[in-house]
């Protein structure tokens, strides 16, 4: 299996138009005007906060809220990786509801829940990427290793607790890939979020901890945890001493968080268009772009449609990790 990133933008399938379909429904012709919105838009982070949605959704909502002329509110619904706020939003007929989350995690639900309480492919469309930042590996500082191969070593000879924000969740299918390629043998402890499964890690309950390298990173550079490795395939400028999981033994692996906002099947094209384009305007902007790569995220920008074919390219990507783990879950 191959753990790169895809080509997913010339890859296509039934689930890609149907992610980047959108049916006209439920919209007056006043909402055509420029009276859109009419009250406060709910960003939905089905997340705990202090994730790297969370943060994202944060760092957006004020200059989102501007360009529509409407406040723009961050409301954290977690639970089952996820899938508790994006049932929400799914549901949602109000045009407005939008969900900022990890749209690579997203993309697993399909294939680690036998039943979920919406059909990502018809009740949701996307809207645009935003981000993105590469797992972080790190480790209690009293482990006493320093790459991944003692890592390894140390997994299979002593019991390790590595800390996941959710079974299925990205972070977790990220050390499940390190596991089948190396060997190694984690006892997964999963959280409610990336920021609990920190804070355990930081007070020495779990050993081991795969996360989002923006909500991770202030912990390394306090002291509080130790990095061991980065999942991209080429290093971040901001850890250019720091090697990748790629360099230490596993090819070509590469994972990370991918932030992206989704809405709901019903909202008509030309609102999502109007907001795809105001938050990509807003992601690429100088000040925030800075901000966001001295944290160790990559603004990185696609369209709805180039959004719809990630989704498939990453679904798929995780669906043998998946199938090879054996991992299935009730929504």
């Amino acid at each position: 299996m191959t753990y790169g990133r895809r080509n997913f933008l010339k890859q296509s399938s039934a689930l890609a138009a149907g992610l980047a379909a959108a049916p006209l429904a439920g919209l007056s012709p006043a909402a055509h005007a420029a009276d859109w919105p009419s009250r406060p838009i709910r960003l939905v982070v089905p997340y705990t906060a202090g994730g790297s949605s969370d943060i994202i959704a944060r760092l957006i909502s004020k200059q989102l809220g501007e360009a529509l002329g409407q406040s723009v509110v961050v409301d954290n619904r977690p639970g089952a990786n996820g899938n508790v706020g994006a049932a929400l939003v799914a549901q949602a007929t109000d045009n407005h509801t939008l969900l900022l989350c990890d749209i690579g995690a997203l993309a697993i639900s399909p294939s680690v829940y036998t039943k979920l309480t919406f059909n990502i492919a018809k009740d949701l469309k996307p809207v645009s990427m935003l981000a993105y930042s590469p797992h972080l590996l790190v480790v209690h500082p009293s482990v006493q290793v320093t790459s991944v191969k003692e890592l390894v070593a140390l997994s299979q000879r002593s019991q390790l607790n590595f800390a996941v924000t959710a079974i299925g969740s990205a972070p977790h299918l990220a050390g499940v890939a390190v596991e089948q390629a190396t060997g190694a043998k984690w006892q997964y402890v999963p959280y409610k979020g990336g920021s609990q499964a920190i804070a355990d890690t930081v007070g020495g309950s779990a050993q081991v901890l795969m996360n989002g390298m923006l909500a991770t990173l202030p912990h390394v550079q306090s002291g509080k945890l130790k990095l061991i490795a980065q999942s991209k395939r080429t290093r971040m400028p901001l850890l250019q001493n720091v090697p990748t999981i790629a360099e230490q033994g596993v090819p070509n692996f590469e994972s990370g968080t991918w932030q992206g906002v989704m809405a709901p099947a019903s909202m008509p094209d030309a609102l999502v268009a109007r907001i795809s384009a105001e938050l990509i305007r807003i992601i690429r902007a100088p000040e925030l772009r800075a901000q966001l790569v001295a944290q160790g995220a990559e603004v990185v920008t696609m369209t709805p449609g180039e959004t719809g074919k990630f989704f498939v390219a990453e679904q798929s990507r995780w669906a043998g990790v998946v199938k090879q783990a054996g991992i299935k879950l009730e929504a």
